[in-house]
């Protein structure tokens, strides 16, 4: 049988026997057509000639010269003729397979009508329900906040300073170090705040943050040094208290990877929104009542006061919530178990305000009693806005947690240009309260900034009202004590020696 790629060859030889066929019946005939021509000439001149033999003498030249041109007519054609193929024979015809009869198409069954579903009867349509809550996470245990024991301390000036992120530079280096640990001492300063925790990372190695998978780099001094073990150790050698600050609380950059790597620890506004603008830019906040981010900075504090041979742990402003947040589904289920209610649309409604409040509070408290556990003579410090700011705007309600006797020290917060506005917030009545209290009480003093350079007359007054209401003084920052002001370095500090003309030492508590 030929194959279905075979047809077409097929095609083209019978196409080319055809034209062979026509090219050979046209040579016959013209071969028989000069041949009827010449012997119809050569009759008819014999003819003529019998009959006319006389009469056509006087044709002859006329029948010679016709005979020669029909000769030359029929050579002319012969190479035009030549160019025809010769014939070749005719091959027969390929011989195609007989067509098949189609087999018929095979018979289905014919479909049978399908059955209808069996009827069932209807469902009664129930009552609406309430939305039922997503699961969370059980929200830890949290006991009803009683005052701890205080620990009696004789009451200390506190003469205190910030070191900063900004002040890398001098922490780093070991000579620098101890150069600004000398002229601090010589200065009759007391106290150092060095930061530990900024920006959702930690400025030292740190097994919990490695665990949690936050800091994929480690600070370290020039030396390959363990930074805050050198400062610590500085400071104590020229009997200087060391207080690890922890400074960004429960704030962290939407970029660091603390926010990025654990988004379910960040709690939200109302509007689904995620941040706010602080002092430090655009910034994320983990949510104080999840219990993954209350173990986690549980953990890093811990960490930092049995790492270190430190006198104890302060937490300042951000170590509280933003009013418009806690609108996340962690915190709104909480809310809603253990109130009845979802949380008013109103993020500064009284009793919403109060139930974040106290949890923070709950959290401060607990915190209080594990570093307790782990070094009973640690200073707990806390560095607040004054307290009606704290509490309205940040949902700090650190009072309480004075009344609580979780309270070591207190360096409120009030950086402000104008004397009286400054003067204003050291009689306040939480103030008064702290002090009666026994409890060290100093006021955080702005020295200046990199943008905002400060005079020195502006603080001295500043530190002079403090003292003459029984107050101790911390400032910020290192840097700007003599680097950032508007006088020269050696002016500056001249100043700072009639601030403290006397040393006012504190006595470390082991």
């Amino acid at each position: 049988m030929a194959s279905r790629e075979a047809l077409p060859i097929a095609r083209g030889s019978k196409h080319t026997l055809n034209v062979n066929y026509m090219a050979s019946r046209f040579h016959h005939k013209n071969m028989r057509w000069r041949a009827w021509v010449t012997n119809m000439s050569l009759k008819s001149m014999f003819n003529f000639i019998f009959r006319w033999r006389y009469s056509l003498k006087s044709f002859a030249p006329i029948l010679c010269l016709l005979s020669f041109v029909t000769v030359v007519t029929l050579d002319t054609f012969a190479p035009a003729l030549a160019q025809f193929p010769v014939p070749q024979p005719v091959p027969p015809q390929p011989q195609f397979p007989v067509p098949q009869p189609v087999p018929p198409p095979p018979q289905f069954p014919v479909p049978q009508p399908v059955p209808p579903p069996p009827q069932f009867p209807q469902p009664i349509p129930l009552p609406p329900s309430s939305p039922q809550p997503q699961p969370v996470p059980q929200p830890v245990p949290q006991p009803v906040p009683q005052p701890v024991q205080r620990v009696q301390r004789p009451r200390q000036e506190i003469r205190g300073v910030w070191i900063t992120n900004n002040d890398l530079g001098v922490v780093r280096d070991r000579k620098r170090l101890g150069e600004a640990m000398d002229k601090l001492r010589q200065l009759n300063f007391n106290t150092v705040y060095p930061v530990v925790w900024n920006s959702g990372y930690v400025m030292y190695p740190s097994a919990v943050a490695q665990r949690a998978q936050i800091q994929p780099f480690v600070y370290r001094g020039t030396e390959g040094q363990d930074i805050i073990a050198d400062v610590v150790n500085q400071a104590h050698r020229r009997g200087l208290l060391a207080i690890p600050w922890f400074e960004f609380g429960f704030m962290a950059p939407e970029t660091s990877e603390l926010a990025l790597n654990h988004p379910e620890w960040l709690t939200r506004k109302r509007d689904g929104t995620m941040t706010s603008i602080s002092a430090a830019g655009e910034v994320a906040w983990l949510n104080p009542f999840h219990p993954e981010v209350q173990r986690f900075i549980s953990d890093l504090v811990l960490e930092i006061v049995t790492k270190y041979d430190a006198d104890g742990i302060q937490f300042d402003d951000h170590m509280s919530l933003p009013h418009e947040f806690g609108y996340d589904r962690y915190t709104v289920s909480l809310y809603t178990q253990e109130t009845g209610k979802a949380p008013p649309s109103n993020s500064q409604d009284q009793a919403w305000m109060r139930w974040r409040a106290d949890k923070i509070t709950a959290f401060m408290l607990q915190l209080n009693q594990a570093v307790k556990a782990r070094k009973p003579n640690a200073i707990f410090s806390v560095s607040p806005n004054y307290y009606n700011f704290a509490y309205k705007f940040q949902l700090q309600d650190w009072l309480n947690w004075v009344r609580l006797n979780i309270v070591d020290e207190l360096v409120m917060q009030v950086y402000r240009d104008d004397l009286n506005s400054f003067t204003s917030k050291l009689t306040r009545a939480e103030v008064l309260e702290t002090q009666q209290l026994n409890i060290p009480t100093g006021i955080g003093i702005m020295a200046g900034l990199r943008t905002r350079r400060v005079p020195i007359q502006q603080i001295k007054t500043q530190v002079q009202a403090a003292q003459q209401r029984g107050l101790g003084v911390a400032f910020f920052y290192y840097e700007s004590l003599w680097d950032t002001g508007p006088e020269d370095p050696s002016q500056r500090q001249q100043g700072f020696q009639a601030i403290f003309p006397s040393p006012a030492l504190r006595a470390r508590v082991d």
